[in-house]
Order: structure tokens, then sequence, then C-alpha cells
């Protein structure tokens, strides 16, 4: 319990130590500094505006894609020694998935054109 403690201390200690010395050693920010990439340059647009809807279904299933490589990988080393409640598992999994994909493909991000 002590052990937690001292460490619970010491996180803590250094976490104030870095925020303070963040707070001591930065300077008052210039009207530059504030801008979008400190270029110096008055920004044209909103930075929300440049991107298509279309992009943020795109990356929905990326997502979706991308988890299921993460998690199929582990799945395929154990699914032997744990029998079929893993298949079952993994196939309500994949359902989920399933269903961020037809979203993405009912909004049209699937189209190219």
């Amino acid at each position: 319990m002590t052990t937690v403690l001292v460490l619970l201390v010491l996180v803590s200690a250094t976490v104030a130590a870095l925020y303070g010395a963040s707070r001591l050693l930065s300077g008052a920010p210039s009207a530059v500094g504030l801008m979008p990439f400190e270029s110096g340059m008055a920004p044209q647009q909103h930075a929300l505006s440049r991107y298509h809807a279309r992009w943020y279904a795109i990356t929905i299933l990326f997502l979706a894609f991308d988890m299921e490589v993460f998690f199929m990988y582990p799945w395929a080393v154990v699914v032997a020694d744990m029998g079929a409640a893993a298949v079952v598992e993994m196939f309500g999994f994949l359902s989920v998935l399933l269903i961020g994909v037809v979203y993405v493909w009912r909004e049209g991000a699937l189209r190219w054109t």
C-alpha cells in the first residue's frame, strides 16, 4: 500500500513540476503565433470547411477495416483453443463492423465520381 502511495506522490509531483515549468517558461502568445500553422498569413477559409463530408465516411470505413485486422490476428492464434465461443464472438464483432461499412455505403462514400 505504501508503494502505491509513494508512486502516486511521485507521479503527482512530476506532473505538477512539468506543468509549472511549462507555465513559467512559456511567453505571452503573439498574434502571429495564434494563427493557424503560425504562417503569418490570414486564413482564407474556416479550417473545417476544406474537407468534404464524404471523407469522414471514408474514415469510418478505414477504421472498420483497421480494427478488423487488429483483432483478427490475435483471434486466429487462439481460436483453436477457445472453440466455438470464439467463432461466435468474432462473428458478432464482424457484424458490428459490417454495420459501419453499410453506413458508409449508404452515405455514398464508395462512389468516386
